[in-house]
């Protein structure tokens, strides 16, 4: 195993065009990627929002459907058993279709089982039953989820990483989408043909199971990385317990032999913190503000959405037209400054085409950041032997700075208020530029570059 490959000036290619940045998207393997982000985007909310809405329906008490949020733990945890999905085989589905892939159609496979098990159960009756459904969907999809970014990360050379990633975010807010209001749709649809509630709700959930297929489909038509290939190579006469154990010691190791590693983990934590600072706080300042419900649900889930969509992929664009140091400064300085325009926001008041111009700045910005950032993610994890369990640490680290150290944003905004609040938002970036610019000067991301088996 060889060292990171520092990169020459002189060998840098020149940038590529504008044509040649968008063509990049219809790359088949950045396709691929794009049809297993919408594979990975439609469970989440299966047990999730959608399931509470089901719930409600079905006369289930408040108390009951809070503790759901329980539920999502598998999302956070899925680091603990990512060095499994590195290291074991799986019985004749690695044989057969390789070892990322093997895994990908099992977890797929698994995850139709789970939601159709949590279709067969009646929230009304047997409200653990359904928890019991609602943590195997939730835990199949979060095993689906760490065997996606390996596979994206191993599969994309590094000119397609950002825009396979931003194909695959965009796919997956569409995945969200259709088991969200998708679903709802369905199900009223079901009970206009008279069909019972119950009965309805089943038949959303199986119709959901189904879809689950475009990404067994598209895992049957891909190629195993040539990445996963080697690293099967290099470890084919070690016993399961050695590769389980190397996998999980060895995505430590690694990393941390790197020079300035732990200069990076905080760089890790702290990049999207401004965005979740003011994410946090995005609901309760447009209620205060005085739009209703429908103005939240319209403007910031509806064109929010859309300029999440085209910010993932100006993200994409700009990863591939600059060098990945010059895009995450792009990236955290625009997530950065954006927040002012929630300042500007409260001193203009209630008008709907403000908020949809400050959400559309807003999630338009944040979008290009977090690609970039991604792209920077997926950089760090070329060693194949342990791409999943790197993956998964570096995104569980990066959720420290948006489950916890965010937490205090509330109490910020109630002492200065809106205004001041959002302003605030904007120096929190300053930490994570500070370190951005340390590691640029130290020549950190001149040295980020794939491992070789």
């Amino acid at each position: 195993m060889t060292a990171p490959e520092a990169a020459s000036p002189t060998s840098a290619a020149p940038a590529p065009t504008w044509r040649e940045a968008w063509a990049v998207y219809l790359q088949p393997r950045v396709l691929i990627v794009l049809m297993l982000g919408f594979s990975s985007g439609l469970p989440l909310a299966l047990s999730g929002s959608t399931l509470l809405v089901w719930m409600r329906e079905s006369g289930v008490d408040l108390g009951t459907i809070g503790l759901f949020a329980l539920v999502g733990t598998p999302y956070t945890l899925k680091f603990i058993w990512a060095p499994l999905v590195d290291a074991l085989h799986v019985p004749v589905f690695t044989r057969a279709f390789g070892r990322r892939r093997g895994w990908l159609v099992f977890s797929q496979l698994l995850l139709i089982g789970a939601i159709l098990l949590l279709a067969l159960t009646d929230p009304a009756r047997s409200p653990l039953f359904v928890a019991l459904g609602a943590l195997l969907v939730a835990t199949m999809s979060s095993t689906q989820d760490i065997v996606v970014d390996a596979f994206r990360v191993e599969s994309l050379p590094e000119s397609e990483q950002a825009a396979g990633m931003a194909s695959y975010v965009a796919a997956y807010r569409i995945g969200m989408l259709v088991s969200t209001a998708g679903v709802l749709f369905i199900v009223t649809a079901f009970e206009s043909t008279g069909i019972g509630r119950s009965s309805a709700w089943m038949w959303g959930y199986v119709v959901m199971a189904a879809l689950v297929l475009i990404g067994a489909l598209t895992a049957l038509a891909a190629t195993e990385p040539g990445q996963s290939v080697r690293a099967e190579e290099a470890t084919r006469d070690e016993t399961a317990l050695t590769r389980v154990m190397h996998a999980a010691t060895g995505a430590f190791s690694e990393f941390l032999s790197r020079k300035h590693a732990w200069v990076a983990l905080a760089f890790v934590v702290l990049f999207k913190l401004t965005d979740a600072f003011s994410g946090t706080m995005t609901a309760p300042f447009v209620i205060d503000l005085g739009f209703t419900r429908n103005d939240y649900a319209a403007i910031v889930k509806g064109v929010g959405l859309a300029a999440t969509l085209i910010g993932g992929f100006a993200g994409g664009y700009v990863a591939r037209r600059y060098s990945l140091v010059a895009s995450l400064w792009i990236g955290g300085v625009l997530q950065a400054i954006s927040n002012l325009v929630f300042a500007w926001l409260a001193f203009v008041g209630t008008n709907q085409w403000a908020l949809a111009a400050a959400i559309s700045a807003e999630n338009f910005t944040g979008a290009i950041g977090t690609v970039i950032f991604v792209a920077y993610l997926s950089a760090l994890c070329q060693n194949p032997l342990h791409t999943a369990t790197q993956y998964a640490l570096l995104t569980a680290l990066a959720a420290v700075g948006r489950t916890y150290l965010s937490s205090g944003a509330g109490f910020v905004a109630e002492t200065t208020g809106w205004p001041l609040f959002f302003v605030i938002s904007v120096v929190v970036a300053v930490p994570s530029l500070i370190l951005l610019a340390w590691l640029q000067r130290r020549g950190h991301f001149e040295a980020v570059g794939p491992v070789k088996v």
